[in-house]
């Protein structure tokens, strides 16, 4: 029996523990850990935003620290969304698990394992791509190359891009403020990586839970009408077909579940991360015209990461809406009209629910495809040349 928790979700197993967001095992240390994580999460953006009241605030100042902002931001609605919904995410990876239990011969599991092992190879690839981030952007290396290299001290500390005030003495307490700002980094690296590879996990699941509903009717409407049509032989036509319209009804069903579960926190995402774009664009050019390189490869670093997010979990949502078109095309393009009376029948009512699409719907306002990915980079790109043309 396949076992998705430690087959396939092992390694996001890991990186949830790691930041307490796990949904089983839920003890008071883990629920401490978790109110930890959150609290210093969300003092890195107060002290991001304390600097506006000691700094003289010029447009590029408010554009340098409200792009930090923003991405600190999205790190604490993942987070919370993640904590605020460990019994729903448990439910989900469960009733997942039940349908797995429930496949009906080898071929079925074979699909399952399939969309298993993408699932899996996509959180270690994001797993290694997160430790090259964090290997990257960590503010520790410029110590560790400036006591490597005999860099003047001074010049390492003011490679930290990341503007804060702490009201202290920042020479004093400098190695205190490096290890808030590595721990900050670490978390939200940790978060990003491991609550989106667990979305993007669930959505692949979908995906094979569709491409089952798919086989069955494609079984159904081929292996037994070559055969004859007896009372034997419809009754398993009956049975495939149900089986089929059950799970296709699964299938949604979690797919609706998800959307209306993360819809508020995925909405506040979508905002953030199209304004983030949008001055992380501007400090890129900005940054190149003045010569500052530091600064340039933090907002490279930021457009890169909200790129493949925005990228991903568009592609997710185009990819659920192909496979339930996929179950309709495979009913349409059947033998139905041959089939026994009562089996059309059944084949209808998966043709009348193909007639609407089932897709990854936020807020009511936005679905998860390649066009709103396309249509959210050109709305990034609109407040990008606003802001250009104002700063000229």
């Amino acid at each position: 029996m396949i076992c998705i928790k430690t087959q396939y979700f092992n390694l996001n197993r890991i990186l949830l523990l790691a930041i307490g967001l796990w949904p089983y095992h839920q003890s008071k240390f883990v629920r401490f850990q978790a109110f930890l994580f959150f609290s210093i999460l969300t003092s890195f953006i107060i002290f991001q935003l304390t600097a506006f009241i000691t700094t003289k605030c010029t447009p590029e100042f408010i554009i340098k620290v409200l792009s930090n902002i923003m991405v600190s931001t999205a790190y604490i609605i993942q987070y919370n969304s993640f904590w605020m919904n460990t019994h729903n995410l448990k439910c989900l990876l469960e009733q997942l698990q039940n349908v797995c239990n429930e496949l009906k011969d080898k071929n079925e599991v074979a699909i399952f394992e399939e969309y298993g092992n993408i699932s899996k190879y996509l959180t270690t690839i994001s797993f290694a791509m997160c430790g090259a981030f964090n290997a990257l952007f960590l503010p520790i290396w410029p110590q560790i190359l400036g006591s490597d290299l005999h860099i003047n001290v001074s010049q390492s500390r003011q490679t930290m891009q990341i503007v804060t005030e702490y009201f202290i003495d920042q020479e004093k307490y400098f190695y205190f403020i490096l290890l808030h700002k590595n721990v900050v980094i670490c978390i939200g690296a940790t978060t990003l990586t491991g609550t989106g590879t667990m979305f993007i996990g669930y959505f692949i699941y979908i995906c094979g839970v569709f491409r089952i509903a798919s086989y069955r009717i494609e079984r159904a409407m081929t292996t037994k009408i070559r055969e004859n049509i007896n009372i034997e032989n419809q009754t398993m036509i009956y049975k495939d077909i149900i089986d089929a319209i059950e799970i296709h009804r699964k299938a949604i069903k979690f797919t609706d579940f998800i959307s209306s579960t993360f819809s508020g926190s995925v909405s506040l995402l979508i905002i953030i991360g199209v304004v983030s774009l949008s001055l992380n664009i501007f400090g890129i050019f900005r940054n190149a015209s003045l010569g500052d390189k530091e600064s340039f490869l933090l907002n490279f670093l930021f457009v890169l990461v909200i790129l493949i997010c925005m990228f991903v979990g568009n592609y997710a949502g185009q990819e659920i809406t192909n496979h339930n078109n996929h179950v309709y095309f495979a009913a349409y393009n059947s033998r139905w009209y041959i089939a026994p009376l009562h089996a059309q029948k059944l084949i209808f009512f998966i043709l009348l629910r193909g007639g609407k699409s089932v897709n990854v719907n936020i807020g009511g306002l936005i679905v998860a495809s390649l066009e709103c990915f396309t249509n959210l980079t050109k709305t990034s790109m609109s407040y990008f040349t606003v802001m250009s043309s104002m700063q000229e």
